[in-house]
């Protein structure tokens, strides 16, 4: 990098271009390095270092160094108070010694050791934030010449550079800490919870995916937790370092919808005052999540359709075609087929986006992970409280199990922030827990299904609670059920219960 310093250029605007260097140059040490050579080599010095201060230890360590001996300085270390260096950290003013040898604060073990004569020395303070991060200073010129005032100030401009280069470097560490931070607090916060058979095969299914760019549609119950699979599918897969972005189809009329997904130009229509980023370019590289895709109204699923298809699309009130590479994610608990058949959904579009169909089971379908879950939020929320000794009584959990759970772990969720706030900080109880405890309806017992439909699941929840009573054991089941066990092995297969 060194080489691009023209000496015959005057020092302010050499000083000027290194400057310019400071936010382009990521590498601190590299730029350090320059900085420090540059300094020497326009103040015609025989020697130069840079030494930071450890607020650890109190000590003066090298940093960067020029000159014959700069291999050797690497294993000192100097005191605060120590020394020209030493004094300057701990003042925060500058020094210039004509005569080191005439000089009381002179610390001559180091040149001793590594065998370099030194008569001047010039050290300036480096400083950050109102304190002394470290010093400059330059040894000597080459042609014996005594060091000016006029390289005193050129040396703290350098000084001063080499001060905004580490702080522009220390805020750069500090972002990628804060969002290595920020990227663990949210995977924790969206973690999917639960060990039961059909959550691992969601889990499973839902890896198998991550690293293509397939369209995926996930299928289930509101509250099931369908938003935390599809950023499961965006976090395991090589999209992960770029945006997923979350828009719910169902909370925007078609217009705002439109301009929502594909941004719009200023004046597209009323209100419309700036150019407005829609959420697709906003997510370029990474993932589009659709929530309640079953929503969408007839005429934006055409228009969605075809962005699909064509992967352009035009801002609301533009005509200059937009590309990105986007990956397409939706969700609904509708009744999506059925939809199709009755001609509420298209069903070229339930193609493209059914690529691949991940169905998140219902609480009520694997009751074994109520405990785990009812746990995981206990201790969430007992610490945001700080209640550390609280626990969930035989009762209460009791009451869980029996519970059907119709708003899912996004019910048992509020139910347990509720049964923590409101409780006697000891013990959960029953009472605390805002639920009844009978079974609001048989299964298939909703309305809006069809006869067909609430027979179909009637039949899925018969032969899943005999399933788990005799522990997959399906010639046990068929018998209790009193059917042939080849039938009972066609139903498993056709209400995919395979893994149960």
């Amino acid at each position: 990098m060194a080489d691009r310093v023209i000496f015959n250029e005057s020092p302010i605007a050499l000083l000027r271009e290194i400057s310019t260097w400071v936010s382009s140059i990521l590498d601190l040490d590299e730029l350090l390095e320059l900085i420090i050579d540059t300094a020497t080599r326009m103040m015609n010095a025989k020697a130069s270092s840079l030494l930071l201060v450890d607020e650890k230890t109190k000590k003066l360590y090298f940093k960067v160094a020029t000159g014959e001996k700069k291999d050797e300085l690497g294993k000192f270390e100097i005191d605060l108070g120590t020394g020209i260096a030493g004094h300057v950290a701990q003042s925060g003013e500058p020094l210039l010694i004509p005569d080191v040898n005439r000089d009381r604060r002179w610390y001559r073990e180091i040149s001793e050791s590594i065998g370099f004569e030194t008569h001047s020395i010039a050290c300036v303070p480096m400083k950050a934030n109102g304190r002394v991060i470290g010093v400059v200073e330059i040894v000597d010129k080459e042609d014996g010449s005594p060091i000016t005032d006029q390289d005193m100030n050129t040396l703290t401009s350098f000084a001063d550079l080499a001060s905004t280069a580490i702080a522009h470097a220390q805020k750069i560490e500090q972002f990628k800490k804060e969002n290595i931070d920020l990227k663990e607090e949210l995977a924790a916060k969206y973690q999917i919870i639960g060990e039961s058979s059909s959550l691992k095969k969601v889990v499973s299914d839902a890896l198998k995916v991550a690293n293509s760019k397939t369209s995926t549609l996930i299928l289930g119950e509101s509250g099931a937790g369908k938003e935390l699979l599809a950023r499961l599918i965006h976090r395991a897969g090589p999209r992960k370092s770029k945006p997923m972005i979350v828009i719910n189809c169902a909370a925007l009329p078609e217009t705002l919808l439109e301009a929502e997904l594909f941004g719009h130009e200023k004046g597209a229509f009323t209100g419309a005052l700036a150019t407005k980023v829609g959420k697709f370019e906003l997510a370029d590289g990474g993932t589009v999540f659709l929530d309640e895709i079953g929503e969408m109204s007839t005429g934006m699923q055409a228009k969605l359709l075809q962005v699909l298809q064509e992967g352009v699309f035009y801002r609301v009130g533009g005509n200059v075609p937009i590309t990105v590479d986007v990956r397409v994610i939706s969700a609904t608990n509708r009744n999506i087929e059925r939809d199709v058949k009755e001609g509420r959904f298209r069903e070229d579009l339930f193609y493209r986006l059914n690529v691949v169909q991940i169905h998140m089971p219902a609480l009520r379908e694997r009751k074994e992970d109520i405990p785990i879950l009812a746990n995981y939020f206990l201790n969430l929320f007992k610490e945001e409280k700080g209640v550390k000794e609280l626990r969930i009584s035989e009762a209460a959990m009791r009451k869980m199990m029996e519970y059907d759970w119709p708003g899912n772990v996004r019910e048992l969720r509020n139910a347990m922030e509720r049964a923590v706030v409101m409780g006697n900080e000891r013990e959960i109880l029953p009472e605390d827990l805002p639920i009844s405890g009978e079974r609001l309806g048989q299964p298939g017992m909703e309305v809006g299904l069809t006869l067909k439909e609430a027979i179909d699941r009637f039949k899925r929840e018969f032969i899943l609670l005999n399933l788990r009573h005799t522990g997959g054991n399906r010639s046990k089941a068929a018998k209790i059920m009193d059917i042939q066990r080849t039938y009972l092995s066609r139903l498993i297969t056709k209400y995919n219960l395979e893994d149960i």
